[in-house]
C-alpha cells in the first residue's frame, strides 16, 4: 500500500471514530511530529558539536592514566 492509499484508508477509519478517539489520534500525531522535530534538532546539535573546536585543547593533553595503571583488567 502506498502513502496516499494509506492516508485515505486511515482517514476513512478516523471518520468512523467517536470524537474522543479522534482527539487521541490528533494528540498522538502531535506527539510524533514533536518527536521528529526533536530528532532533527538533536542531529543538528550533534553536527555542530562534532565540527566545534571548543574542546580541541583536550587532544593536546597527555593521558593521565594508562592500561598499566589498572588493578584489574576486564576479560
Amino acid at each position: 500500500m502506498n502513502r496516499n492509499d494509506l492516508i485515505e484508508t486511515t482517514l476513512l477509519k478516523i471518520k468512523q471514530l467517536p470524537d474522543t478517539k479522534i482527539r487521541e489520534i490528533h494528540d498522538f500525531a502531535e506527539f510524533l511530529l514533536m518527536k521528529i522535530d526533536d530528532n532533527i534538532l538533536l542531529q543538528g546539535i550533534q553536527e555542530l558539536n562534532s565540527q566545534s573546536s571548543a574542546f580541541s585543547y583536550l587532544n593536546d593533553e597527555e593521558d593521565l592514566y594508562s592500561v598499566n595503571d589498572l588493578k584489574e583488567q576486564y576479560k
